[in-house]
């Protein structure tokens, strides 16, 4: 039967590009610039979606929703998100436990922002919204985060059946 505690780790990256709405954590942030992408491109979700997988030994995001399936195509990933909850309770039996979450970007600053992901991540995951961390950092203006040319997310989950 395995373990009763499983850990993930999650990582994702997408390129900014202008006239594009900034999916991130389940909510849109206002900002310029958004995720180039096959989905609504939201990196934090991507992340947790891989975090929440590599836990219960069930592959990754690409393997469950290809970017060559025109299913996906703008999809928002909350649905993706709740799918993947769903998919470790019922063929696993897993539940989650806790996330927590950094997300690298120069700008816009998340601060603001962060209480709503939460409430949007819990909510997708079926988790009261204390169990739901997210951080966010800079790169001090170094590589392309800090070149403001994309957005990067890492994310890591605990599952207990």
């Amino acid at each position: 039967m395995g373990p009763s505690f499983r850990i993930g780790f999650g990582y994702d990256v997408h390129q900014l590009a202008e006239g594009i709405p900034f999916a991130l954590g389940g909510i849109v942030v206002p900002y310029e610039k958004g995720p180039v992408a096959h989905s609504d491109g939201d990196v934090l979700i991507h992340a947790i979606c891989d975090a929440l997988l590599g836990a219960a030994g069930m592959g990754d995001i690409g393997l469950h929703f290809p970017d060559t399936d025109p299913r996906y195509k703008g999809i928002d990933s909350k649905q993706l998100l709740k799918h993947v909850v769903r998919l470790i309770l019922d063929k696993k039996g897993y539940n989650v436990v806790n996330m927590d979450a950094t997300v690298s970007l120069e700008r816009p600053k998340l601060r603001a922002h962060i209480e709503q992901m939460q409430q949007a991540l819990a909510h997708c995951m079926g988790v009261d919204p204390e169990c739901i961390n997210i951080k966010a950092t800079t790169t001090e203006k170094l590589g392309f985060v800090g070149r403001e040319e994309g957005v990067a997310a890492q994310a890591v989950v605990l599952l207990q059946r």
